[in-house]
């Protein structure tokens, strides 16, 4: 694999120390700590880093999650939409993608991108702080990508979330290893994957598995 440049580490060290709020307590941090504040929407070109896929490897994640043509899936803190287009390309016209974020500017800037690049299948929702605001049981799928440190009060996003999924559906997250590899904020700044797996729990989801692929982050997927 190419190793990220030092410029591509240097940002995505911005976009991850961006979304968080320094804590007092390093140890706290690691266990969940406090809610980040949210990304900036200035920032928004630094998420399209040219490598990202790379390192990201969204096909291997969708295919992990099952996600195929006609599929109904979720972009939860959607951001700048990176992952919501590929996530269009995949499930195809015969699909539909809801693309989350809880900043009216992303979701602008969402439906600009999805405009440009002719598809027809995302409809951007404008959430909550805790609630993504996502159709009852309706979803195959959702992602919540490198943005599970922004939210407030987890288990009740993570509770909503679970309402949205179909009896079968699957909540996948996505965040940074706590070793400080490759990009990402500092160690300290890190969430646990084991914070998220207790938050799920409390939430009444349950581990399915956790993907060892990624080569910066972890894959956890849930079901009810």
């Amino acid at each position: 694999m190419e190793i990220p440049t030092t410029l591509t580490r240097a940002a995505l060290a911005i976009i991850a120390g961006a979304m968080l709020v320094a804590s007092p307590h390093a140890q706290n941090q690691q266990q969940g700590g406090h809610p980040g504040r949210l990304f900036p929407p200035s920032d928004l070109g630094l998420l399209d880093a040219p490598d990202r896929d790379l390192w990201q490897r969204p096909d291997q994640i969708m295919d992990a999650m099952a996600i195929a043509d006609a599929s109904v899936v979720g972009d939860v803190g959607a951001g700048s939409g990176w992952f919501t287009i590929r996530l269009a390309r995949r499930v195809g016209p015969r699909g539909l993608v809801y693309a989350e974020d809880v900043q009216k500017e992303m979701t602008t800037a969402i439906q600009r991108r999805v405009g440009r690049e002719g598809f027809n299948n995302v409809k951007p929702v404008l959430g909550l702080r805790n609630d993504p605001r996502l159709p009852a049981a309706s979803l195959d799928a959702v992602l919540m990508v490198d943005a599970y440190h922004e939210v407030e009060d987890r288990v009740t996003m993570l509770s909503n979330l679970a309402k949205a999924l179909k009896p079968q559906g699957r909540l996948g997250i996505v965040d940074f290893r706590l070793d400080g590899t490759g990009p990402g904020p500092a160690p300290e700044e890190r969430v646990s994957p084991d914070v998220v797996v207790n938050d799920a729990t409390k939430a009444g989801l349950k581990l399915i598995r956790q993907e060892p692929f990624l080569p910066y982050q972890y894959f956890l997927i849930f079901g009810k």
